[in-house]
């Protein structure tokens, strides 16, 4: 039960943040062009600046060359989820116009502005190596397969773009992470006053992150939530399919405890918020992938903490 409490205690810290932004929101306090401004606020400036800080004031050299092989397992967890995709899209008969988004959804999952806030609530900042292993997996497999497949979906049919996708895959919180890395790496210290800087820009990650997706919520509207089979599929994907099959490969691939933890809680997450967009971009059904963002959301807060009582 202490476990059961200690979840649900992080959760409600989450449920907290998310609640400003939905109240907020619905009090027609942001635009489009504020929700915007928020997310480039944190993946282009607050998130880097936190992988920066974070990396270089807890982390040594070793400890950081030690995780990069852990990178097999989300991959290979991920790449089999695409599989069980292709065989759920057929045994539920998926809209045609859905496949791409069902699996891009099914096997990516929301590793920064929702896995990251969750899992340093649970587990602190020890947690954070392991959510940036899994974080570089998803990104790579999201900005390559997952935008392709919902390329495909929408009425520019497999225009695959080489040049946009490395942009994608550089993305700002990814150089922040490397740059960290070759900063530990090659013991350089930055100035004092600059990682005072990267801190405080640093701690805006997570309030902000969680505010985003409580404004996304308000405007996806809880009223189109439904359980079409669709949905189900997702849902069964994210939260089912995905951290039993994460489960699973640690019996073959033993590691840490603490890692067997976050990536389940990782494979766990909601749909990537960043799916509608692509889907907009695309002209993919953008409401859908909308929808099942909200609907993962809102599921993963009753979810995490019956993960936790389960894992630990």
């Amino acid at each position: 039960m202490e476990v059961f409490f200690q979840s649900v205690q992080g959760i409600f810290i989450i449920i907290g943040l998310i609640a400003v932004g939905y109240v907020l929101a619905r009090r027609n306090w942001f635009t489009e062009d504020t929700t915007k401004l928020i997310a480039k606020l944190v993946t282009q400036i607050a998130l880097p600046a936190y992988m920066i800080y974070t990396i270089t004031n807890d982390f040594t050299a070793h400890k950081l060359i030690t995780l990069l092989p852990n990178l097999v397992i989300p991959c290979l967890s991920m790449t089999i989820l695409i599989g069980v995709s292709v065989l759920m899209i057929r045994l539920l008969k998926i809209d045609p116009k859905h496949r791409g988004l069902f699996s891009s959804m099914f096997f990516n999952s929301n590793t920064v502005f929702v896995g990251l806030p969750v899992n340093m609530a649970l587990f602190g900042s020890q947690s954070l190596p392991y959510v940036l292993v899994y974080y570089m997996a998803n990104t790579t497999f999201f900005w390559t397969l997952g935008t392709y497949l919902i390329q495909v979906d929408g009425e520019q049919k497999g225009s695959f773009s080489l040049k946009k996708t490395l942009g994608k895959l550089f993305s700002p919180p990814l150089m922040g992470f490397i740059i960290g890395l070759l900063l530990v790496i090659f013991h350089i210290q930055l100035p004092h006053f600059l990682m005072s800087d990267f801190e405080y820009l640093g701690n805006l990650t997570i309030p902000m992150s969680m505010i985003f997706i409580g404004i996304s919520i308000a405007n996806a509207g809880l009223s189109n939530l439904t359980l079409h089979r669709e949905n189900v599929g997702v849902l069964f994907g994210r939260f089912i399919c995905a951290p039993l099959l994460m489960s699973a490969l640690f019996i073959f691939i033993p590691g840490p405890a603490l890692m067997k933890q976050v990536f389940i809680i990782q494979a766990a997450m909601p749909v990537m918020t960043n799916a509608p967009v692509v889907a907009k971009l695309y002209h993919a059904d953008s409401n859908y992938a909308a929808v099942m963002v909200t609907e993962t959301t809102l599921m993963s807060l009753v979810v995490i903490p019956v993960l936790m009582m389960i894992i630990k």
